[in-house]
Formats: C-alpha cells, sequence, structure tokens
C-alpha cells in the first residue's frame, strides 16, 4: 500500500476529533441532535482550520444509514463512501475552477432531482467567493428556497467578497485559528501513534509556524520527519525552516544589550553561512522578546515555548521592562520594514543597528562620543542628553573693557564739598577693582543619585575616600554610588558583591541571573572608573556566584524599602487618620502609600 500523507490519514473523520473549534461543532452537534436543521450553511476560516472538513463530517451526519445525528456510524456504507469521497448524493464543487454561469446553472438544474442513496443531496462549495456575480445571482434562487431533500454547504477564506445576499440566506460559522498549545499537543499525539521520536521544541517550532493552520503543521511534519532521519530535531526543523538556532538569537541579543555593534556584525556573518529566512530571523527575535516581557510580567505563567526557560529567566531578571519594551517595538518594525527593504540582509543588519542605537547609553559613553566626533573643546561646552540641569550659583560677572558700563542714575543734590573733599582720590583699573572686590563662592556638592557630570572632586573630594587596601564589602555600595557610572556600566558594578582586595585586584561576585552584563567592555569599563577613583591602576576580576554581601542594588532597594515602612507606619499611625477612620469607618490602602520626595 503507498504511503498516505500525515494530513490526509489524520483527518477527522468525527466531530469529537475536531480541535479548537468547538463553538462550531457544539452549534452542529445541537442542531443535528434535535433536528433544527437550516438548508445553508457558511463555514469561513483561513486555510487549514476544518472548514471542509466540517462540512464533510455534517454531510456524513445527514446520511448515516442508522439515522440524523452528531455521531455517525463510520461504518455503513454511506459514512464509507463519504470519508472514500465517492457518495453519489455529496457533490464537492470548487468554484475556483468553475466560475462559469453555465456552470453553476447546470448544477441547479440537478437541485429539484431527489438523492440517489442518501437522505439528503448536499452541495459542499468550496471557496464559493471566487463565484462571478452572474454565478452568484444563478444560485440565489435556489439557496433561498431549496427542495427539503437539498442543503448547501459553503465554504470561503474571503467572506467579504461574497454579496450580502448570498451572506443573509446562510447560517454562518467562523472557524477560527488554532492555537499553539493545541496544535502541539496533536502533534505530540500523532508521533506517539505513528512511533516517532521528536525532540519537544522541535514540534513547538513546527506548531508556531504553522500559523493556526491544522493542515499546514502535518505538511510541515511531514516534511521535518523526511529530513531528520531516525529523530526529528530542533536543529534540523530550523534548518529546513530557513530559522537559526536559539543559542546563537541569545549571543546576538547579547550582543545588542551590551552595545557592542561589532559582535552584532560578527554574530550575523555567522548566522549568514546557514542561509537563513531573514524574515524569520526577525520573528524569532520578537518571539524571544515577547517572551522576556511576559515572564517580566507573570514569572510563574507556564506555556509551551521554543526559547530555553533558564535563558529566558536570566534576559527577564537582568533586563529593565522599558529597555525589553523598546527592543520588541523596535524588532518589529523591522520586520514590517523588510519587504521595502533592497535586501532582506540589510534590513535585519539596520534593525539590530537601530537596537543599538537607542540602547540608552551612560553619560561617560556620551561624552565619549562627543569628544571623538568634535572635538574635547567643544565637547566641554555640551552637556549630555541624560544629564539632569542645575541652576548654577549666581557670581558677580567681572568687569572687562569691552563691556558697556553701567548707566548712571542721578544721585540727588548733594552739599557743596569742601577743598579737601574735591581733591580727586587716584583712579584704579575698573578690572582690578572689580576683582578686588569680588568674592569667591564655594561650590555645590551634587546631590547623591544625580545624574549631572561634574568633576570627581566635587562629586567627592579625594582626601575623602578610602585607600583601596580598606575597601570592604560594606563600603563597596558608597564606593559603587560614586564612581559616575551609567546605563549597563552602572548595572554591572550595582550586581556586584565585593569578595576581596588585594595586590591592586578587586574581586567581585556577580549572581547567575546577570550573567549577560559579564562582557569584557562592561569590565573595562569598571576598571577605569575604579582606577580614578583610587586614582591608581586596578585589576577588576568579576566571578560569577552567588554575592556573600549585599550589592549597591540590594541596598538600594532596601532603603527605599525602608523609606516606604516608614512613611506606612506614620499615616496608620497619625492619630487624625485614626480618628477619620473611625468616623467614617474608612481603611487605608497602605500599598498606595509612597514616601514624599522632593
Amino acid at each position: 500500500m503507498s504511503y498516505q500523507v500525515l494530513a490526509r490519514k489524520w483527518r477527522p473523520r468525527y466531530f469529537a476529533e475536531m480541535i479548537g473549534q468547538e463553538h462550531v461543532v457544539r452549534a452542529l452537534t445541537n442542531a443535528l441532535d434535535s433536528d433544527r436543521l437550516h438548508h445553508a450553511y457558511l463555514f469561513t476560516g483561513t486555510r487549514g482550520v476544518g472548514k471542509t472538513t466540517v462540512a464533510r463530517i455534517f454531510a456524513k451526519s445527514l446520511n448515516c444509514e442508522k439515522g440524523v445525528s452528531a455521531t455517525p456510524c463510520g461504518e455503513c456504507a454511506a459514512c464509507v463512501e463519504i470519508d472514500e469521497g465517492r457518495f453519489i448524493d455529496l457533490i464537492e464543487v470548487d468554484a475556483a475552477s468553475r466560475t462559469g454561469v453555465d456552470d453553476t446553472r447546470e448544477l441547479m438544474d440537478n437541485v429539484t432531482y431527489a438523492p440517489t442513496r442518501g437522505r439528503y443531496k448536499v452541495y459542499l462549495i468550496d471557496e464559493v467567493h471566487m463565484f462571478s456575480k452572474s454565478s452568484f445571482n444563478a444560485l440565489l434562487k435556489t439557496l433561498e428556497e431549496p427542495p427539503p431533500h437539498v442543503k448547501f454547504l459553503l465554504a470561503t477564506t474571503d467572506p467579504q467578497k461574497l454579496l450580502a445576499t448570498v451572506l443573509s440566506r446562510c447560517l454562518q460559522f467562523n472557524l477560527k485559528r488554532v492555537p499553539l498549545n493545541l496544535i502541539a499537543d496533536h502533534l505530540r499525539m500523532i508521533l506517539a501513534a505513528e512511533s516517532l521520536d521528536a525532540e519537544d521544541p522541535a514540534i513547538v517550532r513546527i506548531a508556531r509556524s504553522s500559523d493556526g493552520s491544522v493542515r499546514d503543521s502535518l505538511s510541515l511534519l511531514d516534511q521535518a520527519i523526511a529530513f531528520s532521519g531516525e529523530k526529528m530535531m530542533l536543529e534540523d526543523v530550523n534548518a529546513m525552516l530557513g530559522g537559526v538556532s536559539h543559542e546563537r538569537l541569545y549571543k546576538l541579543l547579547d550582543a545588542v544589550i551590551a552595545g557592542d555593534a561589532a559582535a552584532v556584525i560578527d554574530r550575523l556573518m555567522e548566522i549568514d553561512q546557514y542561509a537563513p529566512d531573514y524574515s524569520a530571523l526577525i520573528s524569532d527575535l520578537v518571539s524571544l522578546l515577547h517572551q522576556i516581557a511576559v515572564v517580566q510580567s507573570v514569572p510563574d505563567l507556564q506555556r509551551d515555548s521554543i526559547a530555553d526557560p533558564e535563558r529566558v529567566g536570566q534576559f527577564a531578571r537582568g533586563l529593565d521592562a522599558e529597555l525589553v519594551q523598546l527592543l520588541y517595538q523596535i524588532a518589529l518594525n523591522g520586520r514590517r520594514d523588510i519587504p521595502q527593504a533592497p535586501d532582506e540582509r540589510d534590513a535585519v543588519e539596520m534593525t539590530l543597528l537601530r537596537m543599538i542605537a537607542f540602547v540608552p547609553l551612560s553619560v561617560d559613553a556620551a561624552d565619549q562620543t562627543i569628544s571623538e566626533s568634535v572635538g574635547s573643546a567643544v565637547a566641554s561646552t555640551l552637556e549630555p542628553p541624560t544629564a539632569v540641569k542645575r541652576k548654577p550659583i549666581e557670581t558677580p560677572a567681572p568687569v572687562t573693557q569691552t563691556e558697556e558700563p553701567p548707566r548712571q542714575i542721578s544721585p540727588p543734590p548733594q552739599p557743596v564739598p569742601s577743598i579737601a573733599e574735591t581733591t580727586p582720590a587716584p583712579e584704579l583699573p575698573a578690572q582690578q577693582s572689580a576683582t578686588q572686590t569680588e568674592t569667591p563662592q564655594p561650590q555645590l556638592k551634587p546631590d547623591a543619585g544625580s545624574n549631572a557630570e561634574y568633576p570627581e572632586d566635587v562629586a567627592q573630594p579625594a582626601a575623602l575616600r578610602l585607600p583601596v587596601e580598606k575597601w570592604t564589602s560594606d563600603e563597596w555600595p558608597n564606593i559603587a554610588s560614586n564612581l559616575g557610572l551609567q546605563g549597563l556600566y552602572a548595572q554591572l558594578a550595582f550586581h556586584c558583591s565585593l569578595r576581596s582586595v588585594e595586590n591592586g585586584i578587586v574581586a567581585f561576585n556577580l549572581s547567575e541571573n546577570y550573567a549577560h552584563l559579564l562582557s569584557d567592555k562592561l569590565v573595562q569599563r569598571l576598571e577605569q572608573a575604579l582606577s580614578d577613583y583610587a586614582s591608581n591602576p586596578i585589576k577588576v576580576d568579576v566571578h560569577l556566584g552567588e554575592p556573600q554581601s549585599e550589592t549597591p542594588a540590594q541596598r538600594t532597594d532596601r532603603e527605599a524599602e525602608d523609606k516606604r515602612q516608614s512613611a506606612r507606619e506614620s499615616i496608620v499611625n497619625d492619630p487624625t487618620v485614626q480618628a477619620i477612620q473611625e468616623r467614617f469607618n474608612a481603611t487605608i490602602d497602605v500599598n498606595a502609600i509612597e514616601p514624599h520626595t522632593s
């Protein structure tokens, strides 16, 4: 016996075998069991969701020799012939190939004749929207008042093209796209029945690629089985579909987050060797960012996924939610722009570079970029975009020779002075006089946590800094907050705990949750900041491991929680608030109380 493809072999033959279309099955089952049958049904939906299959099962239910019911026997001659596609009273019409009005009239001429073998004569018209207007007009009268022994079952992927007069004569059922988890479960069942071995991520990958179509998923499964051989692996499925392995996708995202354009180009060149589908590559990146955002919002949610849950969790814990949303939006727009780009590969590259361009940089990185482009002299007059503007102390401006003299105000009349009083005093230069009378003004120390950039001796005078050999884990949060780092550089410093200081080497522990921050570029920047802070060259050694002491980020969170708790206690224990509660029988939403920030 010749091989039968999975899409035909596993085509549902009963309503109970349909997946994802419970709303349609329930309506048809109730109609059949209660004998409340309409003369025309319209089934709509995208490809491969079961429109024609539902119609055939419905025709079998109408003509089963054991009676009309939602559960045909499947064994009688009528049921067997319908399953095999040779039942004489089931007339299947492909409207795409029979669009002429003469074909339609020929069909309608036979409507008046009684069924040859079955209980009903069933007309199943597939892709009915392909009928011409004349064909629809020829169908309308019969469709509205057919003989009692005739049922019309129409199927289409584009109901908008149908005439309103046709729609009004039918009961319409919209078959929806089948959810990914239902398709994946269906594929697992088929693989088990066929005694085939497959990796679960490979099954989910096929289910996702089918885009809600059960028939497409079975066709892809057939292709993947032939491609993979003994066991269906995710790597084989990715190669078949023109995708890339998720490990390469993780490395690509790591390079984007680190802001390393050279690494992004290198990763993309490695992917080029596998001749990928670049549109699928961006789609996979969009899906990965979506999963990261979901894990950030609902950490305990369980669902089918191709991505490694551990890696997704690392990204979710280490990235700001706002950054994930920004990268998702850029990737989504990049996928939309691919068809308009001259080259798909260049479009993907531009999308990744756009992500790097919009990832927030530290103030130091912004200053360095400005210095390289316009020179240090101009850069010193520019303010980095992320800096917080502070109002300077107003000091008297020195008078120069080119300044306009102040406007003279006529003094009130004075008594005539004596000769001694009119003796002129020696003149002093205006600039010197102004300089001598000017009072030097002290500079303000910036507020803690300010993003404004100030000289280090203003942020923290060198005399107040601890020498390197006295750095301890307890002092590390204070030191980290005075390094002037921002962005990813600050994240690395604030999630590290100080382990030891020895011979100019500062050793840190970094949790596995923030492993994506452990890059050469970020570590080198931390070394530079610590060396500048200590006025001595310092080497940094960062190991992945659980912090043995409180990290700066943990201290910041703890102090914020202490302030929040103190604010809540002060509100709850306030006599006035307690009196209001008692008077109006009110309650306090303590979760809405936040400390005041000036």
